[in-house]
């Protein structure tokens, strides 16, 4: 490892030993088990979510006044209505609901050493927006008011390893943004922490040691690896690995993403003048937003089942009735937000001297903390521009929906979190520009390696959800 690597400043060992975690062939069928574990995990309990009108949903109810919906605790969420002006975009002003959540939850791997293999403990997480309902989780995947038991729940498991001082050395811990367009500054807490390799730490029938090498493998499967698991694995600052990349097709794009996780390789751009420009752009975007009540969001209906865009775009709110026999209560009402149609988040990267850079924009997002984060390349539900001119369609769409098969190094349809969005899917897809391609981008734009998306992972509010999960994507194809 060199040393100029992230995690040199709390010691250089865990990286590396993420990295370095048995042949290809080993993690694929391990992977497969896993999966097949996944499976009867699903099978092994009563899941159900059921569509309930507002008047139905329980603990919550819609406030007086507003018609904003809330929980009887005054905990968990609500949800809101704001309004935003925006300088950016082909409309520059808009209402829109919104999750507000202002607790900061925790998303926590456990880590031990297993027979020299560091693994992670993972959990069979059942969260009722799943397609599939039951998808691999972190150890830990809570919000302030599950673990702090507002439910009457059952305690959350293994949260001691993250909450007790001293019980586990910390690897990551840093505070990191959800989706801006959904959320109003929600953040979670992404940790990983070690236990001793002599320390008894038994899994839970719904929870399993991996490899992150069988993590990698399952990350090419739809709908498998959940969101929270994808966003704490991006967070690990992973080492260069030491062993040859695989030969075959695609050998100079690995060899060429392997140079492109050390800084001693270089970069089209030093870092400091990243973070300058990263902050020109967050200073020169003027977003503002207003908290209104739901009731008065314009250009959107609701009725007793659902609140929905006047045109049937972006996505609906509605109740949801739940019931989950491994989670820490076992039934539970909910508003859920589902979006309408499948989105795209693509990584345009492009081997410069030898050396892997990704194309990421500087997207400013209502509901960011300072209003701008770095996205991928192209982030939008292509359904929502159909209708708009070509002007007005996000810059590289057509690039990345028209890109030839040889070119895409990823491909997986992933959902987003769970427990707010109901079938909330993604298309995440890497792929590598041809020469034709130009290194000269708009200035919303600029090529940075794996180790400078690293080292900027390793801070808050840089990074976004989506550009967060493709690079724990571009980590799967070393």
């Amino acid at each position: 490892m060199t040393r100029d690597h992230p995690l040199t400043t709390r010691g250089p060992e865990p990286a590396a030993r993420f990295t370095e975690s048995g042949s290809v062939a080993d993690a694929d069928a391990a992977a497969k088990e896993s999966l097949d574990w996944l499976i009867a995990r699903r099978d092994a309990h009563r899941f159900e979510v059921t569509r309930v009108p507002f008047a139905e949903l329980g603990d919550w109810s819609v406030q007086p006044g507003t018609g904003n919906l809330t929980h009887r605790s005054g905990k968990f969420f609500t949800v809101e209505g704001l309004r935003v002006h925006a300088d950016a975009g082909p409309v520059d002003t808009w209402d829109q609901p919104i999750i507000v959540q202002p607790e900061i939850g925790l998303l926590g791997f456990v880590v031990k050493e297993i027979d020299g293999v560091l693994h992670c403990l993972t959990q069979a997480k059942m969260e009722p927006g799943n397609p599939n309902l039951v998808q691999v989780s972190p150890t830990v995947q809570a919000t302030r008011s599950n673990f702090t038991r507002v439910h009457r729940g059952s305690a959350t498991r293994y949260l001691e390893y993250f909450k007790d001082p001293g019980r586990a050395r910390v690897l990551v811990d840093v505070l990191q943004s959800e989706q801006g367009s959904w959320f109003l500054g929600k953040r979670n807490r992404n940790i990983v922490v070690e236990v001793p390799p002599d320390e008894d730490v038994p899994a839970h029938p719904d929870f399993r040691w991996m490899t992150v090498a069988e993590l990698r493998e399952l990350l090419h499967r739809d709908n498998t690896v959940n969101m929270d698991a994808r966003t704490v694995l991006s967070c690990i600052p992973f080492a260069r690995p030491t062993s040859a990349p695989r030969s075959g097709p695609g050998q100079e794009f690995r060899t060429a993403l392997r140079r492109s996780m050390t800084a001693a390789e270089g970069a089209l751009h030093p870092l400091p003048e990243v973070l300058s420009w990263f902050t020109e752009r967050t200073a020169r975007h003027e977003l503002r937003t207003e908290r209104i009540p739901l009731a008065r969001v314009e250009g959107w209906h609701r009725d007793a089942w659902e609140v929905r865009h006047e045109q049937g775009r972006h996505f609906t709110v509605f109740g949801a009735r739940v019931s989950a026999a491994s989670r820490e209560v076992s039934g539970w009402t909910q508003p859920l937000l589902a979006p309408c149609g499948t989105g795209i988040a693509a990584l345009l990267v492009k081997n410069l001297g030898g050396v892997l850079h990704a194309l990421v924009h500087a997207r400013p997002e209502a509901g960011h903390v300072r209003g701008v984060e770095l996205a991928p390349t192209v982030q939008c539900t292509p359904d929502n521009y159909r209708s708009l001119p070509a002007a007005s369609r996000p810059r590289f769409l057509d690039v990345v929906l028209d890109a030839p098969a040889g070119r895409v190094r990823f491909d997986a349809i992933q959902s987003e979190e769970g427990g707010r969005f109901h079938h909330a899917e993604c298309r995440y897809t890497i792929i590598e520009a041809g020469d034709d391609f130009p290194v000269a981008v708009p200035e919303d734009y600029r090529w940075l390696t794996l180790h400078q998306l690293a080292s900027l992972l390793q801070h808050s509010h840089y990074l976004n959800v989506q550009a967060r999960s493709l690079v724990a994507c571009l980590h799967c194809l070393w």
